[in-house]
C-alpha cells in the first residue's frame, strides 16, 4: 500500500510538471517556431558548382521545399532544387558532372535536343543547371573577394570603388538573385569560353545549335551586344535557355523581384545603383522573350 501511494505521487507530480512544461511552452512560441536567418544558412543545400570553380563546397545553405511555386523565393534562387518535385537530376550521359539538377521540362527537351545533335555528329554537355542563390553568391563574392582572379586581377586590390567591381564581375557572373539559372531553365553547355566556340569543334556546336536548338525550345540568351541589346552581360555562346518556362519567369521577375530582395551578399548596395534588373536581368536576347 505504501509503494502505492509513493508511485501514485511521483505519477501526480509527473502530470503536473508535464503540464506547466507544456503551459510555458505554449505562451513562448519562438522558443520552437522562430525560423531566422541563422536556420536558413544552416540546412542542406545542393551541391552544384560549375566545372571551373573549386571542389570546395559552396557555404550557402537553405530551407528544402516539398515543391517550387513561382513566388520571389524561386524567382531569386533562395530554395534547394535537390530537394523540390518540380525539379530532376541530371543523368551524367548528358552533363560533365554529378548534381546538375533542371526543371523536369527542361531537362526532357534537353534530351530530345542531344538525341538529335547526336545523329549528327554533335555531342552536346551540360556543365551547369540551376544554380541556387547560396551557390551564386560563392562564386559573386570569390570574385568581390579577390580569392578568384578577374582577367588575372584581384578585384579586392584593383577596383576599390564596389559599382565599379560589381560592373566588372557582372561581365560574365551575375549577381546572386538576379541569375537565370536560379530558376532550372537555362543551361551551360559544352564550355565556359567562347573561343573554345571557335575551334572546329566548339564551332560546329554553336552552328548546329543556332540552327536547331529553337525547334526544341531553346534560345541563346546573350548574344552579341548591339543596337537591340546594349547593356547585359557580354556574349555567352554557352548559355542556352528553355522559352517555354522562363519567357514567363522572366515575366514574373520583373513584376515581383524588387532591389529589397536582393540583399545578403558582398556589394549588394550596387545592384540598385547598376539598375541590374533592367540593365542585366531583363536585357538579353529579344528572341528569347518569345513564347
Amino acid at each position: 500500500m505504501k509503494n502505492t501511494k509513493i508511485y501514485l505521487t511521483g505519477l501526480i507530480t509527473f502530470i503536473i510538471a508535464i503540464i506547466i512544461i507544456l503551459t510555458f511552452i505554449k505562451k513562448n512560441p519562438n522558443l520552437t517556431s522562430k525560423k531566422n536567418n541563422s536556420e536558413i544558412m544552416n540546412s542542406d543545400i545542393t551541391k552544384n558548382s560549375p566545372p571551373d570553380a573549386d571542389k570546395k563546397f559552396a557555404s550557402g545553405k537553405q530551407k528544402t521545399t516539398a515543391d517550387t511555386s513561382i513566388n520571389i523565393k524561386y524567382l531569386t534562387g533562395k530554395f534547394n532544387p535537390g530537394k523540390d518535385s518540380l525539379f530532376t537530376k541530371v543523368d551524367l550521359k548528358y552533363a560533365n558532372r554529378e548534381d546538375i539538377y533542371l526543371r523536369k521540362e527542361t531537362y526532357k527537351a534537353f534530351i530530345k535536343m542531344y538525341d538529335a545533335a547526336l545523329k549528327q555528329g554533335v555531342k552536346l554537355k551540360i556543365i551547369s543547371g540551376t544554380r541556387n542563390f547560396y551557390y551564386q553568391k560563392y562564386i559573386w563574392e570569390r570574385k568581390w573577394t579577390g580569392k578568384r582572379l578577374v582577367n588575372g586581377k584581384n578585384l579586392a586590390i584593383s577596383v576599390s570603388d564596389h559599382v565599379k567591381r560589381a560592373k566588372t564581375i557582372l561581365k560574365y557572373s551575375s549577381m546572386p538573385g538576379t541569375s537565370r539559372h536560379h530558376w532550372g531553365t537555362d543551361i551551360d553547355i559544352n564550355s565556359l569560353k567562347n573561343n573554345y566556340f571557335a575551334t572546329e569543334k566548339g564551332k560546329k556546336i554553336f552552328v548546329w545549335l543556332k540552327n536547331n536548338a529553337a525547334q526544341y525550345g531553346f534560345c541563346q540568351t546573350y548574344t552579341t551586344k548591339d543596337s537591340l541589346r546594349p547593356t547585359g552581360y557580354e556574349e555567352e555562346k554557352w548559355h542556352w535557355s528553355y522559352m517555354p518556362l522562363s519567357v514567363l519567369l522572366l515575366e514574373k521577375y520583373k513584376k515581383q523581384v524588387t532591389y529589397k530582395d536582393l540583399k545578403g551578399f558582398l556589394g549588394c548596395e550596387t545592384a540598385e545603383k547598376l539598375n541590374v534588373i533592367d540593365n542585366y536581368v531583363m536585357t538579353i536576347n529579344k528572341e528569347c522573350c518569345k513564347d
